[in-house]
């Protein structure tokens, strides 16, 4: 049979090798070998000619059945390819080996997404299986059959039918020689990689696919059996039709069966006479449509009553699971009784993955129960964690005086007054009254502020690695003796007579001191504490530093301190982005992403703080909090948005 064979590429990119490769045996043979691997160079390389070297010695160069031949081939190509997918050198692989004899009869086994297609007459068909989900890194089967004039199979490492239709296919093989080099232009249009390999055969005496010899699965297969594919319209029913009976007949005689079974025997031979002769076929094609229209109602019986089965354990183990939800919220609260927060926490949050379960169910069932159950388990986590929501009162309105205003902190002089900032002006806030802007710096921005307590001023860095104090009114910029000039820092801090600016990017804190008109040289406050990703600080003899992780740092006269937050719930401090302590008093902290006002105590000496309490602000004018202040006494904490200046009632429940 007069046989001939293409092979092309497309251009690979991102890590893929490809490699198309062809063979022709002493016998006349021709085998072809398509890869697409995604692995270094060296490695895809090594793996084409490993192969190659595997086909020569096991398939080209013995003796024997070509299907017996490439069954031990495909033996030792996937040891080749379980070794090298286990060390690491290859992540994927899809590869698909065919082999014609010259009687016309093709065996197929491919690996991966690579997959093998037949057109034949005005029809392709897929002659390998096509299987959903992870692709087996494996050649799994052998699928077999007779070639016939003018047929033309298609390889592919890749499925085409996701860039062409079957009919799309049949026209572009009547073309002749230029289809592969459309296969390929095509995929390369469509953005996919893969080796493609185009035998087509030429006119003579046809050879039917009824007529090829069995071919056994090779052993390293799955058992499933391999099954030729055929793509002639209605005489690929009554091929595979015929195949099945006479395999049927076969095997009862096989078997030697009792002769009760003559009866089904003469039925099967009855049958397939009916349907090859002309005048009864339409009494067998009655028959065929009444055995498929049972076996779908059998099938659909089956699959009612598995689901069914299903449905009724499914509605079992979800009554348990809410069962078990309402007893852990139980349990949740006897151990806050006790005292024992952390378990207690760690109790609801496992009730809440459950009522998750419940909720994502595919039947819907216990849905309602669901829901009421975590909106328990929410009330019972804010009894637990001490949690009040509530709606704070706005004390002053900046939008009044600038509608385009967008703060970016604030500083407290005293009981209800305050000076807000936005990156150029300041706005003083006296009750609930706001003055008109003053302009900082009409060249500078504002980075940060804070007030000086013992020289009564207010103290802003701007980016021009300046450093403003407002005294008396009036912006006066100040010096610093160091000839390098002010640090940039990420925070200020001002305790007693020195100033503190925190720079993460040096892991340092340094420290001026100020004098009459000027501050001296910086020196490093820092001795080993890690201040990397810092991003703000507070001071009361100790200096605490948040960082953006939701860590705190403490240290005293520079040293690292031990500082824990006992009873703390899970990621308590993971959105804080502000810290404030209170002279002798609590920590505070604010969290811009949850709306969150965290108050924990200061620990001591030890460093073992303990979580108090926290307040959650709802509202709707609510923006992006972006400060905290607390006056002295505790008895009121305030925050600012983009606009506004709020107050939260500490003593609220």
């Amino acid at each position: 049979m007069d046989i001939s064979v293409q092979t092309g590429q497309t251009k690979a990119v991102g890590g893929t090798s490809l490699s198309a490769l062809s063979f022709e045996s002493a016998q006349g043979e021709h085998v072809v070998l398509l890869l697409q691997t995604e692995a270094e160079k060296s490695d895809a390389a090594s793996l084409e000619k490993e192969m190659g070297n595997i086909i020569h010695t096991s398939l080209l160069e013995t003796e024997g059945e070509s299907a017996a031949r490439l069954d031990g081939t495909l033996k030792e190509l996937n040891g080749l390819l379980k070794g090298l997918l286990l060390a690491g050198s290859i992540s994927h692989v899809h590869a698909i080996i065919s082999i014609a004899d010259p009687a016309g009869v093709l065996h197929v086994s491919h690996a991966g997404r690579a997959e093998a297609y037949v057109v034949r007459g005005a029809s392709t068909s897929q002659i390998t299986e096509y299987t959903r989900g992870k692709p087996t890194p494996a050649f799994v089967y052998i699928a077999s059959g007779s070639l016939e004039p003018r047929d033309t199979v298609v390889l592919s490492t890749q499925r085409l039918l996701r860039a062409f239709t079957p009919a799309q296919l049949t026209q572009a093989a009547q073309r002749g020689d230029k289809l592969t080099e459309e296969l390929l232009h095509t995929l390369e249009g469509e953005k996919e990689q893969a080796s493609v390999s185009v035998i087509t055969v030429g006119g003579g005496k046809q050879l039917h696919l009824d007529d090829a010899a069995p071919v056994r699965e090779p052993r390293s297969a799955t058992q499933r059996t391999a099954r030729s594919r055929r793509g002639s319209g209605g005489n690929r029913w009554t091929g595979m039709l015929a195949s099945f009976g006479a395999s049927a007949s076969e095997w009862m005689r096989a078997l030697d069966l009792p002769k009760q079974t003559a009866a089904l025997q003469s039925f099967f031979a009855s049958f397939l006479r009916d349907l090859r002769d002309p005048k009864r076929k339409r009494r067998a094609h009655l028959l065929l449509v009444a055995g498929t229209i049972a076996s779908f109602i059998v099938i659909w019986a089956l699959l009612q009553l598995t689901m069914n089965s299903e449905r009724s354990k499914t509605r079992e183990e979800l009554g348990a699971l809410v069962e078990q939800i309402g007893t852990e919220l139980k349990t949740a609260e006897n151990r806050r009784i006790a005292g024992d927060i952390d378990s207690a926490n760690a109790i609801l949050q496992r009730a809440e993955e459950r009522g998750k379960q419940v909720m994502d169910n595919e039947l819907g069932l216990y849905r309602m129960e669901a829901l009421d159950l975590l909106d328990r388990i929410r009330s019972k986590r804010e009894e637990i964690n001490n949690i009040v929501r509530l709606a704070p009162r706005v004390v002053a309105n900046l939008a009044a005086k600038n509608p385009d205003v967008v703060a970016q902190g604030f500083i407290g002089l005293a009981d209800g007054e305050f000076m807000a900032y936005d990156r150029q002006d300041l706005y003083r806030v006296l009750l609930n009254s706001v003055e008109n802007p003053v302009r900082l710096s009409d060249e500078e921005l504002i980075v940060s502020g804070v007030a000086f307590p013992r020289y009564q001023t207010q103290v802003f860095q701007t980016t021009g690695n300046t450093l403003l104090e407002l005294i008396a009114g009036q912006s006066t910029i100040m010096k610093t003796e160091d000839p390098a000039g002010w640090v940039t820092g990420k925070s200020i801090e001002a305790y007693l007579r020195y100033l503190y600016i925190l720079s993460p990017e040096n892991n340092q804190i340094y420290k001026y001191e100020r004098l009459s008109n000027r501050y001296g040289p910086p020196s490093p406050y820092n001795v080993n504490g890690d201040l990397k990703n810092g991003i703000d600080m507070a001071i009361d003899g100790n200096v605490f530093v948040l960082r953006s992780d939701g860590t705190v740092v403490k240290l005293l006269r520079g040293e690292d301190k031990p500082f824990v937050i006992r009873h703390a719930p899970d990621s308590l401090l993971k959105d804080a982005t502000r810290i404030y302590k209170v002279p002798d008093g609590s920590i505070y902290f604010l969290d811009s992403v949850g709306g969150r006002v965290i108050v924990v105590t200061d620990g001591g000496q030890t460093g073992e703080s303990t979580y108090v309490k926290q307040y959650v602000l709802e509202g709707d004018q609510i923006g992006t909090l972006a400060d905290i202040y607390v006056d002295p006494d505790e008895t009121h904490a305030y925050v600012i948005d983009e606009k506004r200046i709020y107050a939260v009632d500490l003593g609220a429940k």
